[in-house]
C-alpha cells in the first residue's frame, strides 16, 4: 500500500501543512470531511496513516479525537508539533485598505482579534480556515478576505496581504500520526495511555504513583466523561519513556493492578518542547 497519509479537512488545511512538515512535500495525501471518516479510511486502507489534530495550545485539547482513538485498534505513531501561522488572503489585485470583512474559522477569527480590529475588518465565522479560502477564490466576494495558511494561498491561487497575523505568538498545535503498527524507537520517546480509577479514596493519586515512583515525568494528563458510565471519568496521559524499557514495563505493570482498565495508545518518537519554542 503506498503511504497515502489522510487528514480532516480540505486542501490547505492546517493538517495537511503538518503532513508536508512530517513526511515532506511529495507525500499523497487524502482530505476527509470528518474526524470519523479518517479513521474509517485507514480501517478500508484507503490510507496507511492520518494526521490528528490532539490538541491546541491556546483552544485545548480535541476531544472527539481522543474519544476515537480509545475506540480504535489504530496506533500512534509519531508526535508532531506544527507552529501555527495564519495570514491575510484576498484575490488578486486586491488591497488590505480595500477590505471590510474577513471570512475564517472562529477560532481563527478569536487568535487574530487584535490585527481586525487595528484595521477595522469585520469578522465573518466561517466552517474553516481553508474552507474560507477555497470559497473566496472561488465567489471572489467584494470587500473580502480570508484567514488561512499561506498554503491555502498557493493551493487557491489568493495573495498574502499580511503574514502571521495572530496576536500570541505561541501558537502551536499538537498532532499525532495514527496508523496500524508499531512504530520504531525514536531518540526520545513518549508513551499515551487512557485508564479510569477504582472508586474509592486517592484512587488517582496511586495510580499516578506508579510513574513518580520510577522516575517517569508525566507531560499531559487530562479526564474525559466515560460515555457507558456517567460521573466516572478516564484520564488520558502521556508520559517520558518507551514500553520497552524496564521501568516503564514495571509502570504500566503497576498501574493495570491498580486501575479498572487500561489502554496504551502508543509508544511513539515524540518532539522536544524546547526544540519548537514551546
Amino acid at each position: 500500500m503506498r503511504d497515502i497519509v489522510a487528514f480532516q479537512g480540505i486542501h490547505g488545511a492546517y493538517s495537511e501543512q503538518s503532513i508536508r512538515q512530517h513526511f515532506g512535500d511529495t507525500v499523497d495525501v487524502l482530505p476527509c470531511p470528518k474526524l470519523s471518516d479518517l479513521f474509517e479510511a485507514l480501517q478500508t486502507q484507503r490510507a496507511r496513516y492520518g494526521m490528528l489534530p490532539v490538541e491546541n495550545a491556546l483552544a485545548g485539547a480535541v476531544s472527539q479525537a481522543y474519544e476515537l482513538l480509545m475506540d480504535s485498534d489504530l496506533r500512534i505513531q509519531a508526535e508532531v508539533v506544527l507552529h501555527v501561522h495564519h495570514a491575510l488572503l484576498a484575490p488578486a489585485g486586491t488591497k488590505l485598505e480595500d477590505l471590510r470583512f474577513v471570512r475564517s474559522h472562529p477560532q481563527a477569527l478569536a487568535q487574530c482579534e487584535q490585527f481586525l480590529r487595528r484595521h477595522g475588518l469585520e469578522p465573518v465565522p466561517w466552517y474553516d480556515t481553508a474552507g474560507s479560502a477555497y470559497d473566496l477564490a472561488q465567489d471572489c466576494a467584494p470587500q473580502t478576505g480570508a484567514l488561512a495558511s499561506e498554503l491555502a494561498a498557493e493551493l487557491y491561487g489568493l495573495e498574502v496581504l499580511a503574514r502571521q497575523i495572530e496576536d500570541v505568538p505561541f501558537n502551536f498545535t499538537r498532532f499525532f500520526v495514527v496508523g496500524h503498527d508499531d512504530p520504531p524507537r525514536g531518540e526520545y520517546n513518549k508513551t499515551s495511555i487512557v485508564f479510569a480509577t477504582r472508586n474509592r479514596p486517592a484512587a488517582l493519586y496511586d495510580c499516578l504513583g506508579v510513574f513518580a515512583e520510577r522516575g517517569l515525568n508525566v507531560t499531559k494528563i487530562e479526564s474525559r466523561p466515560r460515555r457507558n458510565r456517567p460521573w466516572e471519568p478516564i484520564f488520558f496521559l502521556d508520559f517520558e519513556g518507551h514500553w520497552q524499557e524496564p521501568n516503564t514495563q514495571e509502570a504500566l505493570a503497576r498501574l493495570l493492578q491498580r486501575a479498572s482498565f487500561v489502554k496504551m495508545l502508543g509508544s511513539y518518537p515524540a518532539v522536544k518542547t524546547q526544540l519548537v519554542g514551546i
